[in-house]
């Protein structure tokens, strides 16, 4: 099976890189995929599996599925880029491995009762479309979830962390800074102040919490006292626990910045809450195993990037889910990096698309055939449907 599997993604290989490449020569936002999706819904349909657009009232959303087996393995692709730099995230590499995946797993799709069922993920960077797909009923019936993510080493795993965005707005009064500064109420002070507070709470922050943001706007002239001021700031701990009591408290901190001037504050969430990830030690170990085979060397989850945020983690929550990294040259650029970018249609790049996605579907069949594995899955399944706990 993994020699039929590998034959089927040599066969279909120059397709898969040509994907990538495309994608990376022409970066989309989050929500704004339209060409990226449709180059992969476009591929799939014309390898025969039975592609629904627009999924989940979301226009860049989609599901391709083949195969008929009761076990149903989700793929997630992702496929957008970051603003300014394109695909600094590697998300090319993602969206193509996990079309890698997804064709070379059909090919053995029936024979081992499993149902292959690509979803393609928009606005991962910004806005959280597996969360907008969890809600819609994307990932119902899906029993076992995988992607990988791009990155400058192989690794089994990752540690990610729970995040959530806020757009901040404090308006004050506006009023010559210079003739009648007292009749302003400034805006741009409340959000200084309001850093200040954040940076003392730094000492007391929960243990693993971290924020940061850019402060957009804060005033336009000079001799005019700011009466808006605008920014974007994240918090992410550990846990969505940890993550609910950091908020609190920089919640308070821009309190007191709009308390100690007068300013009106507005604090708006931006997106879906993203929680941390958790990977599915089985599953992980059989990918590692996978990519070993391919000649890669894999470090253990353990040893995987920490700091960074996913909506996988949400999937991972609802499904047993592996998010594995797939590593690459990037003359030791890391992600979200410009120079990251440079690196996303490289040889090395081209090698990961296709590795990543032969590893990811070689760790199927282990999953269906495999009978501690699959009553696994399904008795877990059948308690998400039931609202019960499986183990």
């Amino acid at each position: 099976m993994r020699e039929r599997s590998r034959a089927r993604l040599t066969a279909r290989q120059d397709d898969v890189i040509a994907l990538s490449h495309s994608l990376h020569a022409e970066p989309e936002l989050a929500y704004e995929e339209t060409r990226s999706a449709a180059k992969i819904a476009d591929l799939m349909e014309g390898s025969g599996f039975a592609v629904a657009r627009g999924v989940c009232d979301l226009p860049t959303a989609f599901t391709a599925t083949a195969g008929s087996g009761d076990l149903v393995i989700g793929i997630c692709a992702e496929f957008d880029a970051l603003p300014g730099i394109g695909h600094a995230c590697g998300h090319n590499v993602n969206g193509a491995a996990a079309v890698a995946a997804a064709l070379s797993l059909a090919e053995i799709a029936d024979e081992i009762g499993v149902t292959v069922k690509l979803l393609g993920t928009p606005a991962e960077e910004y806005g959280g479309g597996k969360v907008d797909m969890i809600h819609g009923g994307a990932f119902d019936g899906v029993a076992a979830a995988m992607m990988l993510h791009a990155g400058p080493e192989d690794c089994a795993g990752a540690c990610t962390l729970a995040i959530s965005s806020w757009q901040v707005s404090y308006t004050g009064t506006p009023a010559h800074a210079a003739v009648m500064p007292h009749r302003g109420v400034n805006a741009a002070d409340a959000m200084t102040l309001a850093q200040v507070a954040i940076g003392l709470q730094r000492q007391q922050m929960i243990p693993g919490g971290i924020v940061h943001g850019f402060v957009a706007s804060a005033g336009e002239a000079p001799n005019v006292i700011p009466a808006r001021a605008d920014a974007s700031y994240d918090c992410r701990a550990e846990t969505l626990e940890d993550l609910r009591e950091l908020q609190r408290a920089i919640r308070a901190c821009f309190a007191a910045g709009a308390l100690a001037t007068g300013a009106d504050l507005e604090i708006r969430s931006v997106g879906n809450d993203y929680v941390d990830l958790h990977q599915d030690t089985p599953m992980a170990s059989l990918y590692a195993d996978a990519a070993s085979r391919l000649g890669r060397t894999v470090m253990p989850s353990e040893q995987g990037m920490r700091g960074a945020s996913t909506d996988m983690g949400n999937v991972s929550h609802l499904v047993p889910s592996i998010h594995p990294f797939i590593g690459y040259n990037t003359n030791n650029a890391t992600a979200h990096h410009p120079e990251f970018t440079r690196y996303g249609a490289s040889d090395g790049a081209d090698r990961a698309v296709l590795d990543g996605g032969l590893a990811m579907a070689w760790t199927a069949p282990a999953l269906a055939t495999d009978a501690s594995h699959h009553t696994s899955l399904l008795g877990r399944l059948a308690g998400r449907q039931t609202g019960t706990t499986v183990n």
